[in-house]
């Protein structure tokens, strides 16, 4: 495999002191908003809610998470047959697909970074066409933009492609190589020629050049394989907890699953950042949060849950082998249910156990989202988590 290995990489955007990376690089705790762009969002659940996956109610949080300060927000992709997970609310067949989405915000927004989360082996995309459509969408953006590559883990995703499921491993092998030959393309000033295993590139070129070197590099990982990925090319990983959502166990499995992500970063004298997605229920106390939780979860879709349990099941993902199907109801990866100062207190404990950033859900979005930046930001900056 003649991956050109001679040539340098291109500079990480956070090498850049005005990129916006660096800047949210400089908070205690990085802070994003993980966009509801799928119908139900993260919660097969009929209790009324506002939250909707449309364009216009995604545009409408992310103004409102820039105003407030947030540093990126975030939407995630999957292809969903019709009916989507089942359950009375068809759980997720309706969605965006997050690298439009993003390009739409990118023309609406100033400061907030979007990442955009892309299945690289589906179709299969190729790097060239990733290559030029992320520099212009970087561009557009004035650096704000990044990429969440992942390989999907889904069975049934890879065969409305008429594809095969690929083998865990191998998917990450493959990943590494298109990383590889996106960054030779974004580095590159001169045409590129490889030969690689999976892709082959004849005097290939790709201009504009990102505006910081190239873009935010991101992926979601549980596994060693996807560890080393993370470790070799990812500027965030975004983790999930490997003890399930309820925090009592959640934080004492956290810092050592960090620790052997960044120990994968380090073995490339890499220093990768971790982001971590809680589901957060709060109201003024305690017991209103936990009132508002019991309605969610007393109204959940329960075909929906069901549905979206057995499509985990068939899946290799490694990294939400220990949540239940019951912590689906609410979603999310970690739940943090109370008010504000508890809140604040276990987003503390995150960063404590080695969480670099937030990428926060709620299940009514645009009351939630306020509520928590009236109510629980100004905690945070009073705790040292956001300046």
């Amino acid at each position: 495999m003649d991956l050109r290995l001679d040539l340098p990489e291109p500079p990480e955007p956070a090498s850049f002191a005005e990129s916006p990376l660096s800047h949210a690089l400089a908070q205690p705790l990085m802070l994003g908003l993980f966009l509801p762009i799928q119908s139900g969002a993260w919660s097969p659940s009929l209790e009324p809610r506002s939250t909707s996956w449309t364009f216009d109610y995604n545009a409408e949080l992310t103004l409102r998470a820039e105003a407030l300060g947030f540093d990126l927000v975030f939407g995630l992709a999957e292809w969903v047959r019709h009916g989507g997970y089942g359950g009375v609310s068809r759980f997720r067949e309706e969605s965006l697909d997050p690298f439009i989405t993003a390009t739409a915000l990118a023309a609406l927004t100033k400061r907030i970074i979007l990442i955009s989360t892309i299945h690289i082996l589906y179709g299969p995309w190729h790097p060239l066409h990733l290559a030029k459509f992320g520099a212009t969408l970087d561009h557009i953006a004035a650096g704000r933009w990044g990429v969440n590559i992942v390989t999907g883990y889904a069975p049934r995703e890879p065969s409305m492609f008429g594809m095969k499921k690929i083998e865990h491993d191998l998917r990450y092998k493959m990943a590494d190589e298109f990383a590889t030959i996106l960054k030779q393309l974004w580095r590159s000033s001169e045409d590129v020629t490889i030969s690689g295993d999976y892709w082959h590139l004849d005097a290939a070129f790709a201009r504009p050049k990102p505006r910081f070197g190239r873009p935010i590099l991101v992926s979601a990982t549980g596994s060693p394989a996807g560890f080393d990925y993370a470790g070799r090319h990812s500027d965030i990983a975004f983790i999930t907890s490997p003890a399930g959502a309820k925090l009592v166990n959640a934080l004492p499995a956290l810092p050592q699953h960090i620790a052997a992500i960044k120990a994968a970063a380090g073995k490339y004298g890499r220093n990768l950042r971790t982001i971590i997605n809680p589901m957060i229920v709060c109201r003024e106390t305690d017991a209103e949060a936990w009132a508002y939780y019991d309605r969610i979860v007393t109204n959940a879709d329960h075909g929906a849950v069901e549905g979206y349990a057995r499509h985990h099941a068939l899946a290799d993902s490694k990294a939400w082998k220990n949540h239940l199907p019951q912590d689906r109801i609410l979603g999310g990866n970690v739940h943090i249910v109370g008010g504000p100062e508890y809140v604040t207190e276990q987003l503390c404990n995150l960063k404590r156990a080695g969480c670099d950033g937030l990428q926060i859900s709620f299940f009514d979005f645009k009351p939630d989202l306020e509520f928590f930046g009236t109510r629980v930001l100004p905690l945070m900056r009073q705790a040292g988590l956001r300046k």
